[in-house]
């Protein structure tokens, strides 16, 4: 079995066992890399079933449509992702989303500004406007980490997601059987704990470039 066998294999058995947007969301992308197109944009599909604030499983899922031929569901998917990456604040995949509306001739929704709603929530300094739901939460009360990860998260996202992340973070480790005293397991529940989240690391560094 090769090693992208092995991949979709854990990702389907991870999928049966402990369904949710991040399992399918990796099923999808292993089956996009082998090529079963029908499959991932399935995966894709299940993903934003469990969370339709997941705006690169929109992106993804519009790709595939399109490989597909599939263009008129592609871009009823890709408009709804542009609306959800706007509301998120989630500008890369809201860049790449355009992108893709433009290939299929296209006009961009009307879209309400983020940073806008982002500083009217947040200006009692009590809530934050979660990236993850987009919307309004508590603030956690310290970052829940050092570094420029731990800062980010508590820049822009609440209690609420954070506790369920917490909960998610758990089946990773049982799952991958992380053990902590390994460098390297710290960077795989790192990883898992970005993806599910919708960071990227260029997110946080562009953001501790902006804070430093």
């Amino acid at each position: 079995m090769s090693n992208l066998e092995e991949r979709i294999a854990q990702w389907e058995q991870m999928c049966r066992e402990a369904p949710d947007d991040m399992a399918y969301f990796s099923l999808g992308n292993a089956y996009k890399e082998a090529e079963r197109l029908d499959d991932a944009a399935s995966a894709y599909g299940k993903a934003l079933e469990h969370n339709p604030q997941m705006s690169r499983a929109y992106h993804t899922r519009g790709q595939v449509l399109m490989k597909l031929g599939r263009d008129d569901e592609a871009g009823r998917v890709l408009l709804k992702g542009y609306e959800v990456a706007a509301e998120l604040g989630d500008v890369m995949p809201q860049k790449s989303i355009a992108a893709l509306l433009q290939k299929l001739g296209l006009d961009l929704p009307e879209v309400e500004d983020y940073q806008a709603r982002k500083q009217e929530v947040e200006q009692s300094g009590d809530q934050v406007l979660d990236k993850r739901t987009g919307q309004p939460q508590n603030k956690l009360p310290d970052p829940p980490m050092r570094g420029p990860v731990g800062a980010y998260i508590f820049a822009h996202f609440g209690q609420d997601t954070w506790r369920e992340w917490i909960g998610m973070g758990t089946k990773v480790i049982n799952e991958l059987r992380l053990d902590f005293s390994n460098p390297a397991h710290q960077d795989v529940y790192e990883q898992h704990m970005l993806e599910w989240l919708g960071v990227t690391k260029e997110e946080v560094e562009s953001f501790a470039g902006s804070e430093a």
